[in-house]
């Protein structure tokens, strides 16, 4: 082999290695973005930003980021692209906003999160199970139980514990117990605190006494206590705009992205529009949380061995085999 072949060969060596290198280079250019989430100031919406975001990191690659705040301002983040997702878009509630990033084009609405949460009244179900109430209790039923809830206060009548002092289902309460004709034999009651409405709730679960009382889905303690709703009417929106006789509506509960994230994160955007859960099973996870003290992060990590089932259907075989690999 003569020098100047020998001489060829090494310059075809060395530029094949040069090409790797580039190669290498190349790809290090195209890394994934940081996938930032709008981390809303209550649990739910936390609990399912790291849900969505254990199963990114660990099953797609990318690397993940927070911005903690309000509604107001975390929406505006997602229109302007300071944030990547918001995993709980409460629509109805920001109607106005939404509609408008919308029309606009700044944000993609990838479909519900969870659609079937839930407001309204309930009693204990152990009251249904020791036989002092039907299984099926309505509204209209309660007028006769009304003994079984007696107000110490006045124990002429029974006594129902409604939402907070100044929100708006304080008013909505009243006017469905005018309609319902039950102001004869209860009282409303208005707790001064989403804690002591709360405690009512627990302090009587605990002593397994009665108990009549709003509540809303998904919370933790519909995740940790066994309620029955007292049945209303089917909500009808035309009864419901002239005087609320009948049940609440359901709020849409979606997951919104910036438009850009399709570009960006494609496959991100594939596996949020397959992610899909129900207020039964939010409202466990925060139960967790509550009972154990648990961080979001923990929650997430119990939703994931807690509902594999459900998960493992919004994405492929491999990327299920990763994210279970990376569960404790």
């Amino acid at each position: 082999m003569t020098k100047k072949y020998k001489l060829c060969i090494k310059l075809v060596i060395v530029t094949l290695a040069t090409l790797l290198i580039m190669s290498s280079y190349t790809g290090c250019t195209t890394q994934k973005p940081t996938l930032t989430f709008a981390d809303l100031d209550w649990d739910s919406a936390q609990v399912h930003n790291r849900i969505a975001a254990f199963i990114l990191e660990h099953g797609y690659g990318y690397d993940i980021a927070y911005n903690f705040g309000s509604t107001i301002p975390m929406f505006v983040g997602l229109t302007d692209g300071s944030n990547d997702i918001s995993m709980e878009i409460w629509v109805e509630n920001q109607q106005e906003a939404y509609d408008e990033a919308i029309a606009a084009g700044t944000i993609i609405d990838l479909g519900g999160n969870y659609l079937d949460n839930w407001q309204g009244w309930l009693v204990p179900t152990y009251m249904i199970e020791d036989g002092l109430l039907p299984a099926d209790i309505s509204v209209e039923d309660m007028p006769q139980y009304w003994e079984l809830f007696k107000d110490p206060d006045d124990p002429t009548k029974g006594r129902f514990y409604s939402c907070i002092a100044g929100w708006e289902c304080e008013l909505i309460n009243d006017e469905k117990f005018d309609v319902y004709g039950l102001k004869d034999t209860y009282n409303i009651f208005l707790p001064g605190s989403g804690a002591a409405l709360l405690s009512s709730m627990v302090g009587a679960y605990e002593q397994r006494e009665p108990w009549f009382g709003y509540y809303w889905s998904p919370t933790a303690p519909l995740g940790l206590y066994d309620l029955t709703p007292v049945a209303e009417p089917a909500y009808n929106a035309s009864i419901w705009s002239t005087n609320h006789a009948c049940a609440y509506p359901a709020v849409k509960v979606n997951i919104c992205v910036n438009s850009n994230l399709p570009d960006t994160a494609p496959d991100a955007v594939d596996f949020l529009e397959k992610y899909e859960t129900n207020a039964a099973m939010t409202s466990k996870a925060l139960g967790y949380m509550q009972e154990n003290e648990a961080t979001a992060e923990e929650a997430a990590v119990y939703f994931l061995q807690e509902f594999e089932s459900v998960w493992t259907q919004w994405v492929s075989g491999d990327i299920a085999s990763k994210v279970k690999e990376a569960l404790p």
